[in-house]
């Protein structure tokens, strides 16, 4: 008799019949076991069946996803997946419009599952599908099943996305151009769309001719958030995907431009308002895949600015230098200067010094260095001809002031043009599951140069508070980063909303934010407290250690991966209350609270487990590691791996979850905890538990060394007077 972990108890489904109670043998074959159960209905040909879940997506049942069965589900005796698309090709291409109707509805229901559109898919189905919806005699209902069905089997990567015909193109393009057109019929095309150009060269020219910015702007004006979604989505698509040359274009920002020449300045306009006021400013909440979406559309805005970044400027082109004559001409020309060039033809390099330049005789030097390049150079002709102003007033300000607290605008401007590229990651492609957009970029048409001109003025400002010198340079460029990225994470709206932010951490502000800082986690360094520090770790180690075990005993709700369009999965897993058992289990929905022990079937004894992997180690990110969008999936991947060569795969869905269960996991284990989080609560708990030890030798100073040890007395015979 097989041992029990072999054997699955589940019932099985048979239309107009009683359900069967059955244990299945894991180790028997998949068509034995149909066979039994085709007999048990007195059925023949029990090759023509296959087994299905009764519940959830339905999915067909094969030798290699059997292992997923557990005690208790509920199967269904269905159709073989080969003989189910031979009919649903049969009926799709029925004359009677129900029958149609109901086999593409089931078809679309079917697709999802990769063993039937494996099957579909090899007797033509895709060409059958195409045609018709080439023939364009579907509508509504019918055409939304049909363009469901087809994003769903082009979705498993069975067929290329090159072989779909221009007809085929220009038919989906239609229903997006349409003014009119269904909500599930238009969702369904602009997703088809957005494969079509992420998946294929020489479709996205095709798409790009068919769809103009004019469509897709009239699609985010409308209240189904879904449908902006998509839209914003397929915008993405063609911009991420665009020619160089068309994304670059003058150096103008990707929303300057037309879809298929990436050109059009009043095109742009139009469509970042309609961003801010019918997404960003909606009477919606942003969901979060909006929220990624429009995140991937800031990035790649910034991303235009990486060409500029990574040109260094030519000391002979003379169109590059004329850019810095007129700096110069701004600050200490003015307009209506006649003799000015003649004037102070002998003066430049005075003026260059005064500009702040590092290379007083040929600045053009300074912009040589890559990033920020010639980037730097075309915000500082921004803030020049656009806030001419507030330009003349940081020149002059500080070239009247003494040498040594000088702050040299052009040295400031080239490195705060450095540092905004770091902290905005110009240049970088955007990451799967980021949502970290910031609203206030979309609230202008040329954001960047704005943000840069707010930042210039803030240091300016700050160097001033310092009152700084020139070798204090990197530390009011360390302060002024820690101004940003502070006010950044607070999300300001607009850029009004991000001056007054600015306002309020000032430098005196930012010193009592890290005096703040540093009093909750000092570190005391005389030795008696690092020998009383070192005392304490054991304990409050093992007090984190309980703590991550109990949260272990609670559980987490884990996403299982799977398509974005396609409906999420979960599945719980916690640990039983004696530590020696992990209880796991699908669920349908994400559970509120904690799900109870009855509920997960299937568990592992701790003391099978061997390892616990992270990141690219995991089995099931060997081949998403190498995807840049997969970087943080793949930083919050970790796997089991337990006798006989199994594993249990998760994804936490945030990074506390996951240190949080590789530290659990690794002190069931018996080894070190090394996450962030271990060293972020052992310092915190540490420095808590230090102070209250040390309250009564407040204000007392703690020696470096113990008190002397006092001489030996001359004699031992002391005499004690009691009365």
């Amino acid at each position: 008799m097989p041992p029990p972990s072999d054997i699955v108890k589940v019932a099985i489904e048979w239309p107009g019949a009683n359900a069967q109670l059955m244990e299945i043998d894991q180790k028997k074959p998949l068509s034995s076991i149909i066979r039994e159960v085709c007999d048990g209905w007195s059925l023949s040909g029990s090759e023509q069946f296959a087994l299905r879940y009764a519940d959830g997506p339905q999915l067909y049942i094969t030798e290699q996803s059997r292992s997923e069965i557990k005690n208790g589900t509920i199967l269904r005796l269905a159709i073989s997946p080969a003989r189910a698309a031979r009919q649903l090709l049969d009926r799709i291409q029925s004359h009677g419009i129900d029958a149609r109707l109901e086999a593409l509805k089931e078809l679309a229901k079917l697709s999802a599952d990769p063993t039937f559109a494996t099957e579909f898919i090899s007797m033509e189905g895709i060409g059958t599908l195409a045609r018709l919806v080439e023939s364009g005699t579907h509508f509504g209902e019918m055409l939304a099943f049909t363009l469901t069905a087809f994003l769903e089997l082009m979705d498993h990567g069975i067929v290329s996305w090159d072989l779909i015909s221009l007809s085929f193109i220009k038919q989906i393009a239609s229903y997006v151009n349409q003014p009119m057109v269904d909500v599930s019929i238009l969702q369904r095309s602009l997703a088809i769309l957005e494969s079509m150009v992420l998946n294929s060269h020489s479709l996205y020219h095709r798409v790009a001719q068919e769809i103009t910015v004019g469509q897709l702007i009239g699609h985010l004006q409308v209240s189904n958030q879904e449908i902006q979604t998509y839209a914003i989505a397929l915008i993405n698509a063609l911009f991420l995907k665009a020619p160089e040359d068309r994304r670059q274009e003058e150096h103008t920002n990707p929303l300057d431009q037309r879809l298929t020449e990436m050109a059009s300045t009043l095109a742009q306009k139009h469509l970042r308002s309609i961003i801010l006021n019918h997404v960003i400013r909606g009477n919606r909440p942003i969901k979060a895949e909006m929220a990624h979406q429009l995140y991937v559309l800031q990035v790649l805005t910034f991303n235009l600015l990486e060409e500029r970044m990574m040109t260094k400027m030519d000391p002979s082109d003379q169109a590059q230098r004329d850019i810095i004559f007129e700096l110069r001409r701004i600050a200490f020309d003015g307009e209506n200067d006649p003799s000015g060039t003649e004037k102070r033809k002998a003066m430049y390099t005075k003026d260059y010094k005064m500009l702040g330049f590092t290379n007083h005789v040929n600045p053009a030097m300074d912009f040589t260095q890559t990033p920020p390049g010639m980037l730097a150079l075309d915000n500082m002709l921004y803030l020049a001809k656009l806030h001419q102003d507030t330009y003349i007033r940081i020149v002059l300000e500080n070239s009247s002031r003494e040498d040594k607290h000088e702050c040299p605008f052009g040295r400031c401007a080239i490195e705060l043009t450095r540092m905004l590229c770091e902290i905005l990651q110009v240049g970088e492609l955007p990451n799967e599951g980021c949502n970290d957009y910031h609203p206030m970029f979309f609230t202008h048409d040329r954001a960047w140069e704005e943000f840069f001109c707010v930042c210039i003025q803030l240091l300016n400002k700050t160097w001033k508070e310092m009152r700084a010198t020139a070798e204090d340079f990197n530390k009011v460029m360390q302060v002024v980063r820690e101004q940003i990225t502070r006010t950044l994470a607070m999300k300001p709206s607009s850029l009004d909303q991000l001056k007054g932010k600015l306002r309020g951490l000032s430098y005196s502000e930012i010193l009592r934010l890290r005096q703040s800082e540093r009093m909750s986690q000092d570190d005391f360094q005389s030795p008696p407290i690092i020998e009383l520090r070192e005392r304490i770790q054991p304990e409050i180690l093992e007090l984190i250690k309980q703590q991550r075990l109990n949260r272990l005993c609670e559980g987490s709700c884990f996403r299982k991966l799977g398509n974005r369009r396609r409906q999420e999965k979960f599945w719980f897993c916690r640990l039983s209350l004696n530590h020696k058992v992990l209880h796991y289990g699908d669920l349908d929905e994400s559970p509120q609270g904690e799900v109870p022990f009855e509920l997960l079937t299937d568990k592992i004894p701790v003391s099978d487990i061997k390892s616990v992997v992270t990141g690219k180690d995991c089995p099931h990110m060997k081949e998403k590691s190498a995807l840049k969008q997969n970087k943080e999936v793949l930083e919050q991947a970790f796997s089991i791996l337990y006798d006989p060569d199994e594993n249990l795969n998760f994804v936490a869905p945030n990074k506390y979850e996951y240190c949080i269960w590789t530290d659990g996991l690794c002190a069931l284990l018996g080894r070190e905890m090394g996450s962030d989080l271990t060293r972020s609560d052992l310092d915190t708990l540490i420095s808590m538990e230090m102070k209250l030890r040390l309250l009564d030798l407040e204000n007392i100073t703690i020696p470096e060394a113990p008190p002397p040890v006092p001489k030996e007395p001359s004699t031992y015979n002391f005499t004690y007077n009691y009365g």
